[in-house]
């Protein structure tokens, strides 16, 4: 194998196809980026949960495979000069130049590298910003307790041109609606992906203007196992092995009809909440009080240093004591597409619900529910 290619294409590939190199692999091969010369380059890498594949173009002089450190060929790429770069293989070792630098790479067994899955039919596809954006949203919500794995998932439900992406860590819901291009029109289907996996793959895909997910759900053709989802953009792609386990029944937790609502400005309720939780002792809340008018904030009580901050808001309601976590609830203020935050309450000790300011009479495409501290006094 001979080829040569730009050194910012190469690098971007590689760092792109090394997101997915395992921290502890299983088998050494598995620690490897598998690089295919032919019309193009293609890179790879697997671990037998998350593939990633990047195409780039390249000058060949003579097609062949290759698999050599993932991480190493990272780490030299990151550091070459902005020049061409030639790579070229030779019994049981790589060698790379660009300029006067020369390195030489030891080769894996390259017959010993698993095969990628290939990419599962076609669901959709949706615009690259659109799907980053709504996944951002709800992946603050996802669970990072491994002993409940269906939590670390996000679950996306499918109803024809709707897609609906869900995510909780039992303390609160995090629900993003969007539109996107269905394949066939009446697709229907909820699948639960790896929340890791689905931030860094739509994060790492904003560099196409439309990303293409393909899916396979269990007994869809015979299909066994968790089922397999893809996304595919700019000559870029990755899959992940679906979660299984139930799901909670998180619309039971979305209240259809509030008691109050509170409206105020989401850049200063977030920078008040930031300085009054300055005092907040670990896993103590922050009080919020509101009345006409006004939102008194709180946190500290007792022999422990203490903060007040009032802020103007429009409150419509009976007066409300209601308290929550700092940090879950400016996850949720950061996570509003909008200058104006809402919070909408049926009573202190039920979740209430984060929105931006609705556009007319349209329902937000996004709701962030936040369950309070009951212990507020």
């Amino acid at each position: 194998m001979k080829f040569q290619v730009e050194r910012d294409i190469l690098a971007d590939a590689v760092a792109w196809t090394a997101r997915a190199l395992p921290a502890r692999p299983a088998v050494p091969v598995l620690a490897g980026m598998h690089l295919a010369a032919a019309q193009q380059l293609t890179l790879s890498t697997f671990d037998y949960e998350v593939s990633a594949q990047a195409s780039v173009p390249v000058i060949t002089d003579e097609e062949g495979t290759v698999l050599v450190s993932g991480r190493l060929l990272a780490e030299i790429v990151r550091s070459l000069p902005a020049r061409p770069v030639e790579m070229g293989t030779e019994g049981t070792r790589t060698t790379l130049r660009c300029g006067s630098a020369i390195f030489t790479l030891m080769t894996l067994p390259d017959d010993e590298y698993p095969t990628l899955p290939g990419m599962p039919p076609e669901a959709g596809s949706v615009g690259a910003d659109t799907l980053a954006s709504a996944i951002s949203q709800v992946a603050i919500a996802a669970g990072r307790d491994d002993t409940l794995p269906a939590l670390t998932g996000i679950r996306m439900e499918i109803a024809g041109d709707s897609v609906t992406l869900v995510a909780t860590d039992r303390y609160r819901l995090a629900v993003r609606e969007l539109h996107w291009e269905p394949a066939k029109p009446d697709m229907s289907a909820a699948v639960l992906v790896p929340a890791r996996v689905l931030v860094d793959a739509a994060r790492s895909l904003t560099t196409a203007a439309e990303v293409t997910i393909a899916l396979t759900v269990p007994g869809d053709d015979g299909a066994q196992g968790e089922g397999i989802i893809g996304f595919d953009g700019a000559g870029r792609q990755t899959t992940t092995r679906l979660l299984g386990g139930e799901y909670p029944r998180y619309q039971t937790l979305l209240p259809s009809e509030f008691n109050a609502v509170a409206e105020l400005p989401a850049a200063p309720f977030a920078e008040a909440v930031k300085r009054v939780a300055l005092v907040a002792e670990r896993n103590t809340p922050v009080r919020l009080a509101f009345s006409a008018g006004e939102l008194m904030l709180e946190a500290g009580a007792g022999d422990e240093a203490q903060a007040v901050e009032t802020l103007e808001a429009s409150f419509d309601g009976e007066d409300l004591q209601i308290a929550f976590n700092p940090q879950y609830l400016l996850d949720g203020l950061s996570a509003i597409d909008s200058d104006m935050a809402r919070v909408s309450f049926t009573t202190p000790t039920r979740p209430a619900v984060i929105t931006g300011k609705p556009a007319g009479h349209n329902s937000p495409d996004y709701r962030y529910v936040l369950m309070p501290i009951r212990s507020a006094g």
